[in-house]
């Protein structure tokens, strides 16, 4: 996630502009951002950049790495994935396929009429409140009419432009994308299994990763190994590596050993480390069930700090019911495991109080090699959303939760129930 003060980004001014790790070494420059557009002429979404490393290759780092884009530097965190950038099909590049296109403005207003012919000269990408990047504003000229003259310019919402070119191959499936642009990952994956296997890939290839991701923890064992096998090798390790760890263990366990093997050594490290430490473990215990990434805190934070954290979107309803206090180091697995503070007692708090006057040290824990039956019947004993795991050592090893035990419980096919009865 960017963390500097800069909410918009002109893309031009982006080319060759120096990238550094947290040390303060040079690791490249940038030579592009990578988009992919979007059906109903919404804004574009940010994927990363393309940057160069020597000697002269392209590799890929997702917008998710960068840190700060700032005083004429990108810095970036975490290990550098050196595969080389292969463009995909629905992968647009700014700088080399947007800039200079000419496009008409949909609607007229104070610089230009409607229909005019404008060409783009710039393009800046802006955060949204869900951290994910778009492309907004585009900077427009129209041309001058004498020699040397340049025309009026402005700077225009992506919305009020049209024209920029998409590859004709792919219009079918952009269309049946628009259709499925506002379901729910669950309501989509359910739309994509009355699909023919043909038509279910080329969706599958025209989504982006984080949202194919999210599809397929939804889909069930059969349909996502099938989708999964008609995506090249490389994609389906990048498509992983965004799903969350548990589902993604899940996943690589329906897929054979050696094909899970091949497509761990193709993820970002960190992640291949987190899903190979689940994969260790039995599929319906515990620690097979159980999620490595809960909201773990010290106890020395605060009751804002915590809140901050659960009103994330992105944090499950599982997850946010409680936050896990810990010692250092905070990532799974964890120093020495405190406690637990249930987020009603986080909000019957101060904001100044610290966690550590508040823990509830008493809370019952699980061991990673617990089956399912004994898991789900501690949860509805104490009446949980989520426990934690421990290991021998008492360091937090990860969190399982109600619909983790749901997921395993429920028959494989309960997503295709089109008649559930409640009585």
């Amino acid at each position: 996630m960017i963390q500097s003060g800069l909410n918009r980004v002109f893309i031009a001014r982006l080319a060759g502009t120096p990238v550094f790790d947290p040390n303060g070494d040079q690791v490249g420059k940038v030579r592009d951002v990578v988009v992919t557009l979007r059906a109903n002429n919404q804004p574009p979404r940010v994927l990363g950049l393309a940057v160069e490393v020597p000697p002269r290759r392209r590799i890929f780092v997702p917008i998710t790495r960068v840190t700060a884009i700032d005083n004429g530097t990108v810095v970036i965190t975490g290990l550098l994935n050196m595969r080389r950038f292969e463009q995909r099909s629905t992968e647009t590049l700014v700088l080399a396929e947007i800039l200079d296109q000419t496009v008409k403005i949909v609607q007229a207003d104070q610089n230009f009429a409607a229909n005019e012919k404008v060409v783009i000269e710039d393009v800046a990408m802006e955060m949204a409140k869900t951290s994910d990047w778009f492309l907004e504003k585009v900077h427009v000229m129209k041309r001058g009419t004498g020699f040397r003259r340049r025309g009026a310019s402005a700077t225009v919402a992506w919305s009020e432009i049209s024209g920029i070119n998409v590859a004709e191959g792919n219009q079918g499936t952009s269309n049946l994308l628009s259709t499925f642009t506002n379901l729910k990952a669950a309501d989509l994956a359910h739309a994509i299994h009355s699909l023919t296997l043909k038509r279910r890939a080329e969706v599958a290839r025209a989504l982006d990763d984080e949202r194919l991701a999210d599809v397929l923890q939804e889909m069930d064992e059969n349909d996502r190994v099938e989708l999964l096998a008609e995506l090249d090798r490389e994609r389906a390790a990048d498509v992983i590596g965004e799903m969350e760890p548990d589902d993604a263990a899940d996943l690589l366990r329906e897929v054979g050993k050696d094909k899970a093997k091949a497509l761990l050594d193709l993820m970002e490290p960190e992640d291949a480390e987190d899903v190979a430490r689940l994969m260790k473990y039995e599929d319906y215990s515990a620690g097979g069930m159980m999620t490595t990434e809960p909201i773990v805190l010290t106890a020395d934070s605060t009751v804002a700090e915590a809140l901050a954290f659960i009103r994330q979107a992105e944090i499950a309803p599982g997850l946010a019911s409680q936050v896990y206090v810990c010692r250092q180091p905070l990532e799974t697995p964890t120093g020495k495991f405190v406690g637990v503070v249930h987020f009603q007692k986080l909000l019957r708090e101060p904001p100044a109080t610290l966690l550590g006057t508040i823990v509830d040290k008493e809370a019952v824990t699980l061991q990673p090699n617990a089956d399912i039956n004994t898991v789900s019947s501690m949860l509805a004993s104490y009446n949980l959303l989520s426990m934690p795991v421990v290991d021998e050592n008492d360091r937090l090893i990860g969190v399982v939760t109600v619909d983790d035990v749901l997921d395993h419980l429920l028959p494989e096919n309960w997503r295709h129930k089109e008649d559930i009865r409640v009585k």
